[in-house]
């Protein structure tokens, strides 16, 4: 009887970490990010957060109501998402949409609970903080239907992840879609400090 409750310990201890391995890796590598994020801002340049990344932080996403901050990265790969938010190529420059994707178990999960209305701020390299408020939320099949960046407006804010967000199966076609435009203009919030 002791070895089987043992193997049934042993067996649990085993899923609890590898359940925890990617929400705990996620965390840590947030950290890591916010460091080459300030670095980044400070020397005006891509610095990547530890020597073998192959990817940058390139902004930096705020949900203030929720009390969450996260640091977005350069491209949509999964070694990338892994960490944190990427940013889809071809949606950076002045005035085009910022399109936005991550995981729907880590870093937004907190998409769930954003309904219009809401303010979602952004930070670029410049560390000038770009307000957004919420104007819709929708779930799309990406079967059927894709976003294409070209038809949304100027200075949009979007946010893409996995649907639905309790699902076991992340494979499937479902996407939830924030879409967010510019409120109140830019206000300047200077991220490291002066000497």
């Amino acid at each position: 009887m002791s070895r089987a409750l043992l193997l049934l310990v042993g067996c649990s201890a085993t899923l609890l970490v590898f359940g925890l391995w990617i929400p705990f890796k996620a965390l840590v590598a947030q950290e890591m990010l916010e460091l080459a994020w300030a670095e980044s801002q400070a020397r005006q340049s891509e610095a990547r957060p530890w020597p073998w990344a192959d990817t940058w932080p390139v902004a930096k996403l705020d949900i203030p109501e929720q009390g969450v901050s996260m640091i977005v990265l350069e491209g949509v790969h999964g070694e990338s998402l892994a960490f944190g938010p990427g940013r889809v190529p071809g949606s950076e420059g002045p005035g085009a949409p910022v399109v936005l994707a991550g995981h729907r178990d880590t870093h937004f999960r907190h998409l769930q609970h954003l309904e219009p209305g809401d303010a979602v701020r952004l930070q670029g390299m410049d560390r000038q903080w770009r307000r957004y408020q919420v104007t819709a939320t929708r779930v799309v099949d990406s079967s059927r239907e894709s976003l294409d960046t070209r038809s949304l407006a100027r200075d949009t804010l979007v946010l893409i992840t996995c649907y639905p967000f309790d699902s076991l199966d992340a494979s499937g076609p479902l996407r939830y879609v924030v879409e967010a435009k510019p409120a109140y203009g830019m206000e300047q919030i200077d991220t490291v400090a002066a000497l």
